[in-house]
């Protein structure tokens, strides 16, 4: 793939990002908003399905295959042949988008031979926009959800990660702070004294540690391909890793089984 080409896939997966986000926030805003429930029990806003439909209208015209959470997922036999997929979560953090707090993101990832190269994350309710291309690096910018994004806007981002005087940190979820995490951040306690905890949602987790806002994010939970691949993509491009706990080699996409190992970003 040759870097117009790469350019042109990157203004195509910032837009139906924004364009997701356009959805999301008119279901957010509507004060009745409605919340299903999906087959696993997880619950799934009009928000999901309509941001869905936004980002497919944009990522088909590539003609490359799309992953997406909200999507048919196709068996392993079928997706096992595609070199190059779109893998792409249009509500990441559900449950924040209940509770209201603003974190919850949309993700496009696009996956070659297993590895992230490109990524996008994006936050309707603030506007920041994370981009990470592995040949160019990681930026972030703010923009509006119903803006059309130029290479000019893309070219006005900060540069991550950004030197922050700080504490050592680590990221922590606001829901899933087990013994197992606990017990891994000991070892920083022991070596940096007091760890600062910072709590957000969705895939906003990597992005922190990508924009240089924390040290550490070791996430010892459940988490699908969708959740990870933006943001692993984002990561990487900052310069920054996202490994398994346990092998600490870096997370694989497009497995016969789409559930992730435990990982660390670091």
């Amino acid at each position: 793939m040759t870097n117009q080409d790469l350019d042109k896939l990157v203004l195509i997966a910032a837009q139906a990002a924004l364009d997701g986000g356009v959805e999301i926030l008119e279901v957010y805003n509507n004060e009745e908003t409605q919340v299903e429930v999906k087959g696993d029990d997880s619950p799934l806003t009009q928000a999901d399905t309509r941001a869905h439909m936004a980002i497919m209208r944009l990522l088909e015209s590539t003609g490359i295959p799309v992953l997406s959470e909200e999507g048919k997922h196709l068996p392993f036999d079928q997706r096992s042949s595609w070199k190059q997929l779109w893998i792409v979560d249009p509500l990441d953090g559900t449950k924040e988008f209940i509770k209201r707090n603003g974190e919850f993101t949309v993700n496009i990832a696009l996956v070659e031979n297993g590895a992230p190269v490109m990524g996008v994350v994006y936050v309707p309710v603030t506007g920041e926009l994370y981009v990470g291309v592995g040949a160019y690096g990681s930026l972030k910018l703010t923009i509006e959800a119903h803006s059309t994004i130029t290479g000019e806007d893309l070219g006005k981002g900060a540069q991550l990660p950004i030197n922050i005087d700080r504490p050592f940190t680590a990221v922590g979820s606001r829901s899933h702070m087990n013994e197992e995490t606990e017990e891994f951040l000991k070892g920083y306690r022991e070596e940096h004294g007091e760890v600062a905890i910072l709590s957000k949602g969705s895939s906003l987790k990597m992005c922190m540690v990508a924009e240089g806002l924390a040290d550490v994010y070791p996430r010892f939970a459940p988490t699908m391909e969708w959740d990870t691949a933006a943001g692993q993509a984002v990561v990487e491009a900052a310069g920054f890793k996202m490994v398994e706990k346990e092998s600490r080699t870096p997370l694989r996409y497009n497995k016969e089984d789409l559930l992730n190992p435990h990982f660390i970003v670091l």
